[in-house]
């Protein structure tokens, strides 16, 4: 409204709407509203006449406050004074939400100070403000401020707010709650919080510990990489009262995820590590120790129980992490969930996840996405995260105008709608007013928060990186400054609340005690570092190590269970209308109980699943379309068609049995993968699986499978019976959804860390899984699963199978007389069924085919055991669809050579070497297949 519609009286909805609520206040008290609207409104109660006014509601029609004498063309000149002052409020309003959506742009963050590019829209002369206008009285409805402020007055406390050493972003969320709440809790208190003076002191007692402890180190093992936290020691204060606070709340546990930089001091002052065991690393006197096994010392992880100032307990745990940056983050989820499921916690209130990032990471590498997106998904929620981001304002050597594309290295956060409160890292009150603030939101939330703490990397990337190459200036200006916890005291000696002497005898003491460390670590032997896990009384009944140490156990279940379970699994509540393709998949289940018909592999699974459950095994399954499986034959989770509603058979077997979830999971590999590792490393008793939709979609989390799931039990001591499911099978679906990439994990197997296995029966199925958790062996297990098997009329098993088999790592062919053997074809997985079509189409009868269903480990006694029926000299072929170069004919041939167990030729049938894993076309699929299998009877093979 423009200052020519003031003048002439003119009022429309918005300012009416500014004057109806000033009118409220004014009704309930009349000293809340400025001295000219209160004058205004008194002298409005004398006058009885009233002229009715189509514009204005009905309250304002009922108190004549709108209508006074004169309001019909009588008295233009105090009509015109109410709009006019309404247009002033609107615009002052306006100004409010200004410093609320933009004042972070020009808050004090940077501890370097930086200048920051004004903001047009903070300056009151953009809205139409005088000189003059900063002293009059306004109103203060949305704002939280005592008094009746001016102006003026009105600014300096908005500025103060939000503008000072904190920038918080909030109003990009839906949520007028949540936005509300934060204001409540931010405005009247100026966004600050009042510490006493012993919390100033714990303060300053913390910031000491961080900056003695890198002192200390950067002067007994000058050059090591340490990956110091020097220029954000504030960190350290941060999570000491994120600690404090949590356990107020009444939080039980939390999982911290964060990288290298800063891990020692952490682990040192944060997670209890002692001084001498970090020292000792450092040391490493005995190099065979740790020869092909252990990681550095900024990679390891922790875990203590610390008691709060209150006498609150809360257990720490701080996982292990590999150089590869923020991978980590999905892992610590799993783990929280796992903890919060296997107590109870269903509302999720009794722990968290404290993930620590690098600013550069955090914008840059995806898996930081996948993460926050899992935080809200029912299968993987673990009600709420706080992210702490140490924000260097570089990364390695490059700065943030060439490592992103957006304002703030949070910036990818906001699409949670969570709130973020960017932090100057040396103001340190500042930063402990935001920790209580993100506490206390998630807390009440139940969602993601994230604190951007602004600081600065003292020294290069490392320790032996020379920052000045490629920032000169910067770094120069980093050489000037003090430390934080200089500047820290410098202002506690102004307010009198310390003096230097006791500052100086707190780092003293410091001091001494890291001496006293260092002595204890040159002196001491070094077997007490000998490798443990920190998780040692959860995984106390399991083992790893050798496969060959561990006591097999049965896997059978008693027919008539089976038959029960699977009537079980095909029932369904009273009402309820399946899909008729489900409804004949259920009438399969039933004829499976009776008898009737041989189980198919969904049935195996289904049983293994089942069983478990209800032996006191919690069971969770997550990928993409796991619920019905990407094939349409699990149908987990049945939908009636007339209302929608799910149902899962799985959950309604007996009243005594525990948990079984299934979940379809986002369109995600590394990060939900990850979190499914993590959960298994808090759950050792649980069967956890993760099924790739397509087996090569793994390749997306790779960097899980190398630097977690092969190699944790080598670097960290770390144990996992995680599953993963990996579709696999040459059926002419084109490159991206033929090969499981089985080689990858074979390359990746040594030391009995993983087992992969090729099932090619329901039986082996249902004794597979059943054998994972009923042992008390702990490896990773890779299950390459089928295809087209799913439902392939040979690919069956009875209940007696499963009743009284076990897996069998190798199976014999029974069909064909031993006497008559000329050529043996070695084979895994789908191949099988092709090459037994092959052998009754050609009618050879002189050669048998063995399956090999676990490739890994592969105990050579168990090949000379498959193959002992066998006469010497007798050739053996390993007949696979994949190209030479992929699938398990490199690691068969590395591991046996030309002769198999020593007495039998050994040679190759695959498709040529191959860039891609197969072909586009379906024809030309065909035709290789058909050419492979005559090529496994053919007459004129040669050896290779």
């Amino acid at each position: 409204m423009d200052d020519s519609a003031a003048t002439n009286g003119m009022l429309n909805s918005q300012n009416l709407a500014y004057v109806e609520q000033l009118y409220a206040a004014f009704l309930r008290d009349p000293a809340s509203v400025p001295d000219d609207w209160r004058r205004y409104f008194t002298g409005m109660a004398t006058h009885d006449a009233f002229v009715e006014n189509p514009k204005l509601t009905p309250t304002f029609r009922r108190h004549s406050v709108f209508s006074p004498p004169g309001c019909d063309g009588r008295h233009v000149t105090d009509c015109g004074k109410v709009a006019e002052a309404a247009v002033r409020q609107e615009r002052v309003d306006k100004l409010v939400r200004a410093y609320r959506v933009r004042g972070h742009m020009v808050a004090q963050i940077d501890p370097l100070g930086i200048p920051r590019p004004p903001m047009p829209e903070l300056d009151p002369a953009y809205y139409g403000f005088t000189e003059a206008d900063l002293d009059r009285r306004v109103a203060q409805t949305t704002v939280h401020y005592r008094g009746h402020p001016t102006l003026r007055q009105l600014i300096e406390h908005l500025r103060a707010t939000y503008c000072r050493s904190i920038g918080v972003q909030f109003m990009h969320m839906d949520d007028l709650q949540v936005r509300t709440w934060l204001q409540e809790r931010m405005e009247p208190t100026e966004n600050r919080t009042d510490l006493t003076v012993a919390e100033q002191i714990r303060i300053l007692t913390r910031l000491t510990d961080a900056v003695i402890f890198e002192e200390f180190i950067q002067r007994k093992y000058l050059g090591a990489k340490t990956f110091s936290l020097e220029g954000a020691e504030s960190l350290i204060p941060l999570l000491d009262l994120l600690i404090e606070k949590a356990g107020e709340q009444g939080l039980e546990q939390i999982v911290i995820g964060m990288a290298h930089r800063g891990r020692l001091n952490v682990l040192a002052n944060i997670m209890g590590k002692s001084a001498k065991e970090i020292f000792l690393e450092f040391e490493d006197p005995d190099p065979e120790l740790h020869i092909g096994r252990g990681d550095v010392k900024y990679h390891l992880g922790y875990a203590r129980s610390w008691t709060t100032s209150t006498g609150n307990t809360v257990r720490l745990s701080l996982c292990f992490n590999p150089s590869h940056l923020e991978f980590v983050n999905p892992v610590a989820l799993g783990r929280m969930r796992a903890n919060q499921d296997r107590a109870g916690d269903l509302k999720r209130e009794r722990g968290m996840c404290v993930l620590i990032h690098g600013e550069a990471a955090f914008a840059g590498e995806g898996i930081v996405q996948e993460t926050l997106n899992l935080s809200r998904l029912p299968g993987y929620t673990t009600g709420g995260s706080l992210h702490i981001i140490v924000n260097n304002q570089i990364g390695f050597t490059t700065p943030p105008s060439e490592g992103r594309s957006t304002t703030y290295a949070s910036d990818v956060a906001r699409m949670l709608q969570a709130p973020v409160f960017h932090v100057n890292g040396e103001d340190p009150e500042a930063v402990a007013q935001v920790v209580r603030l993100a506490m206390e939101y998630r807390a009440e939330f139940r969602s993601d928060v994230v604190i951007d703490m602004y600081c600065y990397r003292r020294r290069g990337h490392n320790e032996g990186d020379e920052p000045m190459f490629t920032q000169p200036l910067l770094y120069q200006a980093i050489e000037k400054r003090k430390s934080v916890r200089e500047g820290y005291l410098e202002h506690l000696l102004k307010l009198g609340g310390i003096t230097r002497e006791q500052a100086d005898e707190i780092a003293v003491r410091r001091r001494e005690h890291l001496e006293r460390e260092l002595a204890a670590a040159r002196s001491e032997v070094y077997d007490a570092m000998r490798p443990r896990s920190f998780l040692e009384e959860l995984w106390s009944e399991y083992q790893g190590g050798p496969e060959h140490l561990v006591k097999e156990v049965p896997t059978g279940v008693p027919r008539e269970r089976l038959a029960a379970l699977l009537e079980s699994l095909a029932r369904l509540p009273e009402g309820f209308h399946p899909h008729p393709t489900v409804a004949r998949h259920l009438e399969h289940r039933r004829q499976m109980a009776r008898g009737e018909r041989p189980l198919d592999w969904a049935a195996g699974e289904a049983l293994a699943f089942a069983t478990l459950a209800t032996e006191g095994t919690r069971v969770r399954l997550s990928g993409q379309d796991s619920c019905r499986g990407t094939f349409s034959h699990r149908h987990a989770v049945i939908y009636d068609m007339t209302d929608g509603r799910p149902y899962t058979p799985l959950q309604h077997l007996d009243p005594q049995q525990v948990p079984v979830e299934i979940f379809n999971s986002p369109l995600s590999e590394a990060g939900v993968l990850g979190f499914e590792y993590g959960y298994s490393l808090d759950y050792p008793d649980a069967l956890v699986l993760w099924e790739a939709q397509f087996g090569d979609f793994a390749n997306a989390a790779q960097v899980i499978i190398d630097e977690f799931v092969t190699s944790a039990e080598g670097k960290w001591n770390y144990l996992s019976g995680l599953v993963l499911l990996l579709p696999h099978g040459y059926e002419g679906q084109g490159p991206e959804h033929s090969s499981a990439r089985l080689e990858r994990y074979l390359e990746l197997a040594a030391e009995d860390n993983i087992q992969v296995v090729v099932p090619s029966t329901p039986a082996q199925m249902f004794h597979v899984l059943r054998r994972q958790v009923l042992r008390q062996w702990r490896k990773p297990l890779v299950v390459i699963t089928p295809k087209s098997l799913l439902r392939h009329p040979r690919a069956v098993s009875s209940l007696d199978e499963l009743a009284t088999g076990t897996f069998q790592r190798i199976l014999p062919d029974t069909q064909i007389h031993n006497g008559a053997v000329r050529r043996v074809l070695l084979c895994t997985g789908k191949i099988y069924y092709e090459l037994l079509e092959g052998r009754e189409r050609l009618e050879r009868h002189d050669v048998a085919i063995v399956r090999l269903e676990q490739l890994y480990p592969l105990p050579e006694e168990v090949l000379s055991a498959g193959l002992a029926r066998y006469a010497d000299g007798t050739p053996v072929f390993w007949v696979q669809e994949e190209p030479e170069n992929m699938g398990a004919w490199r690691y068969l041939r590395v591991r046996f050579g030309r002769r198999l167990i020593g007495r039998l030729p050994f040679s190759g049938i695959y498709r040529p070497a191959s860039a891609s894993t197969a072909t586009g076309s379906a024809s030309s699929h065909k035709m290789e297949q058909r050419q492979l299998i005559d090529r496994a009877f053919g007459d004129g093979i040669e050896e290779d």
